[in-house]
């Protein structure tokens, strides 16, 4: 497996500093059981955080009353500490590895592999299963396109992220494979098509309903729930 297409930079940092909500931690996550070169990239940014938070330190002690306010407002904000443990969970995870098409943290949520899912028909032979992070944030599915076919033309309010799980895509002129990561914005219109000879499954997440240009499929938007 030949990964063309990784997580950016920005996306990366924003991951490893825990500013990411739970839909797109999962998807990053996911990445980086895959791709052991992000998986480096990620050990290298943590270091050099580590690094400048022990200079921090060395430079400003922290006192014992210090941890015991951080403590208070864990305690004061119960919700909050539940989507850090979340979030930990994945974070834990991102080494884990990639057995079967769908590999942890993935997985997990989904309740097992490929062969375990029950898909929900979109039409015209796409299949989509929703998934409940808890996360108000985003919109987490995973999609089954068949072999040959096209996503309708469409773009984007706000960022979409689209990981390749089994099968292929070509966007343009660039083609997605098993472990490519896809970043599309509002700056983007395409139209996603399935490789031949293979269905393509991938993780989707999105922060908003896609903007498609056919009024036929946007009529049917709303039962979709795309």
């Amino acid at each position: 497996m030949s990964i063309r297409h990784h997580i950016s930079d920005t996306l990366l940092l924003d991951y490893a500093s825990g500013n990411l909500s739970e839909g797109w931690s999962l998807a990053v996550a996911t990445h980086l059981a895959l791709c052991p070169n992000c998986r480096r990239r990620l050990d290298a940014m943590e270091g050099a955080a580590g690094a400048l938070l022990d200079k921090i330190v060395a430079d400003h002690p922290v006192s014992g009353s210090d941890w015991e306010k951080m403590r208070a407002r864990i305690v004061c904000d119960p919700a909050a500490a539940v989507s850090e443990r979340k979030r930990a969970v994945i974070r834990d995870r991102k080494a884990a590895p990639a057995t079967g098409v769908i590999p942890e943290p993935l997985r997990s949520y989904l309740g097992g592999d490929v062969d375990k899912l029950k898909w929900r028909a979109l039409g015209r032979g796409a299949f989509q299963i929703r998934i409940d992070t808890g996360d108000s944030e985003t919109q987490v599915r995973l999609l089954k396109i068949p072999a040959g076919k096209p996503v309708p033309e469409h773009t984007h309010d706000g960022r979409e992220l689209t990981l390749v799980l089994s099968g292929a895509f070509t966007d343009g002129e660039d083609l997605f494979a098993r472990g490519d990561l896809e970043e599309a914005d509002g700056d983007l219109l395409h139209t996603p098509t399935a490789t031949e000879g293979e269905d393509c499954i991938c993780l989707a997440v999105t922060e908003a309903p896609l903007k498609f240009t056919s009024w036929i499929v946007r009529l049917i938007q709303p039962i979709l729930k795309i």
